[in-house]
């Protein structure tokens, strides 16, 4: 693993397909401008919209973001990461897939979001993300790269699951991509303080892409693309505006947290 530069992006994705992409395909691209060889776009990046919609255009969506992906990082020679997109299931429903592409335009690894949003919030949101999605059942497979380090995916509600985290550390895990679509009123309390516990807890980085803004009538999300080391330091935050959050991830200072605080060989309960 050499030290390298990651980005984070955030985006206001729409019911907007081609909106969408055009918008994330410049988000790339100015990732990349700042030196980002790592890129990770947000849950939902191609698509945020009402769930009847998402189910009937779930085809078009699946084939367009994958090549995307593909192309993306072939033309720019990165390591792209797609947050979560709809991939038609069985029984009418669709996955939320997390897919990594190399810079050949390679699949690496993909995972489907194994926790889903079924929530009753007090701003009146009722999010019932089993209705049309079918949870994934197994953990991501590490991607482990010589260059980037032992990178695991995950999906936005993860993040409230430190087991799911702490499993992946024991594994080798180096780096978490949480990649989220995180509700404006979650977000303000819950969001950084769950990416901080993550890193901390386990001593890796955390990058987390993000949605923000409003989407379509009242769905908004908080926001604030971070990365954190395994410090539990933000080392970059994208705020409330579309852009991105750039950061160095260093092997050295992964060591050197891991050496100063070696909580993982210290477990008692495994």
């Amino acid at each position: 693993m050499k030290s390298y530069l990651a980005g984070a992006i955030q985006m206001t994705s729409t019911p907007d397909l081609e909106k969408n992409l055009a918008s994330a395909a410049d988000l790339v691209e100015l990732a990349v401008r700042q030196g980002a060889e790592l890129v990770s776009l947000p849950e939902n990046f191609a698509f945020l919209g009402e769930e009847t919609e998402k189910l009937n255009q779930a085809s078009a969506i699946a084939q367009q973001a994958d090549k995307f992906l593909k192309t993306m990082a072939q033309r720019y020679q990165i390591t792209l990461v797609g947050g979560g997109f709809p991939i038609p299931m069985a029984e009418g429903k669709v996955s939320n897939t997390a897919l990594m592409v190399n810079p050949q335009g390679e699949e690496v690894v993909r995972y489907d979001k194994v926790h889903l949003f079924d929530v009753n919030l007090d701003d009146g949101n009722i999010y019932q993300e089993s209705n049309t999605v079918q949870a994934g059942k197994s953990l991501p497979e590490l991607a482990d790269s010589a260059e980037l380090g032992k990178i695991a995916l995950s999906v936005c509600y993860d993040v409230r699951f430190p087991e799911m985290y702490r499993q992946l550390a024991q594994q080798g895990a180096e780096i978490f991509l949480i990649p989220a679509a995180f509700t404006a009123y979650t977000g303000k309390y819950h969001w950084q303080v769950l990416l901080q516990a993550r890193a901390i807890e386990n001593t890796c980085y955390v990058i987390a892409p993000a949605q923000t803004g409003n989407h379509y009538a009242r769905r908004n999300s908080h926001g604030h693309a971070m990365i954190v080391d395994p410090w539990g330091m933000v080392l970059s935050d994208a705020g409330d505006q579309p852009g991105v959050a750039i950061a160095e991830i260093s092997p050295s200072r992964l060591g050197q947290i891991r050496r100063q605080m070696p909580s993982l060989q210290h477990r008692v309960f495994v």
